[in-house]
């Protein structure tokens, strides 16, 4: 399973230009710098702003994408986890990927608000790809819960303890998740 839309071939080098874009871009949307320009986000890549330009036609393309590939690393990180660790162990992980996955498009609220203002949804398919990803995980731990049910209380957490000094809190009480979907399998 993959979250990511399968695009052409892209050259090695082609490739390297439009990851670093994305990680630059993110740092930038997820610290509050909505209001970065392009050219600054090229420069930051260290690529040129015709470079930008040509993976990325408009800033909304380039939210957007950065959305997404945050989405795609969440979800396929779930067959990854269940092929290194004990079922238990990796939906507790992909539990920490997906509140730092909130806690990302949290710091990019502004940005993407002007992404749907544009007429494009980015959220539109995000939550079948998110059950999609979670309902293998829950199933090898032996959790008959109800995905849907457990997204719904992993975003609560992100939304109560989703601040940097939070991370602690949270990480409790992702503990506390974690022992709710046990007992409930027992």
């Amino acid at each position: 399973m993959s979250c990511v839309t399968s695009r052409s071939p892209v050259r090695a080098d082609a490739q390297r230009n439009r990851d670093r874009l994305l990680e630059v871009a993110l740092d930038a949307f997820t610290h509050g710098d909505t209001d970065v320009t392009l050219d600054a986000v090229a420069k930051r890549a260290g690529v040129g702003i015709g470079t930008l330009y040509r993976h990325f036609p408009t800033r909304e393309a380039l939210i957007e994408a950065v959305y997404r590939t945050e989405l795609a690393k969440l979800c396929d990180a779930a067959p990854e986890l269940l092929a290194s660790l004990p079922a238990d162990e990796a939906v507790r992980a992909w539990m920490d990927r997906f509140f730092d996955y909130m806690t990302t498009k949290r710091g990019m609220a502004d940005a993407l608000k002007a992404v749907i203002a544009s007429g494009v949804n980015p959220y539109a398919q995000s939550k079948a790809l998110l059950i999609e990803a979670l309902s293998p995980l829950l199933e090898s731990a032996g959790s008959d819960s109800d995905p849907v049910d457990v997204l719904a209380s992993l975003s609560g957490i992100a939304f109560a303890a989703g601040e940097p000094e939070q991370r602690e809190q949270a990480g409790r009480m992702l503990d506390l998740l974690m022992d709710g979907l046990r007992y409930r399998a027992s």
